[in-house]
């Protein structure tokens, strides 16, 4: 295996670390959501409260879609190295 391929091996295993990571505080975060409609004065925390965990999930969004995209492209990248590494490595 090639030092370059290690490399790209180590970024794509850290970039989809952080994307699990990620992905596990969102459900988090979500499981804390609930689906009510608030009618009463007295509610009316509770409703800020849910407001304030949509705000914070609507902020991790675009991080969990850069995340999962570079992660995708860069095992395809890796993938495409090792077949063309293998294809061109003279056989013993």
């Amino acid at each position: 295996m090639t030092p370059s391929l290690v490399w790209l091996l180590v970024i794509w295993s850290v970039l989809t670390t952080l994307l699990v990571v990620l992905l596990i505080y969102r459900s988090t975060l979500t499981m804390q959501e609930d689906d009510q409609l608030f009618l009463g004065e007295g509610d009316a925390h509770m409703e800020k409260e849910q407001a304030e965990l949509m705000i914070k999930v609507n902020r991790l969004t675009p991080f969990v879609r850069v995340l999962g995209a570079s992660s995708a492209v860069l095992i395809l990248i890796i993938a495409v190295l090792a077949v063309y590494h293998g294809m061109t490595q003279p056989a013993f």
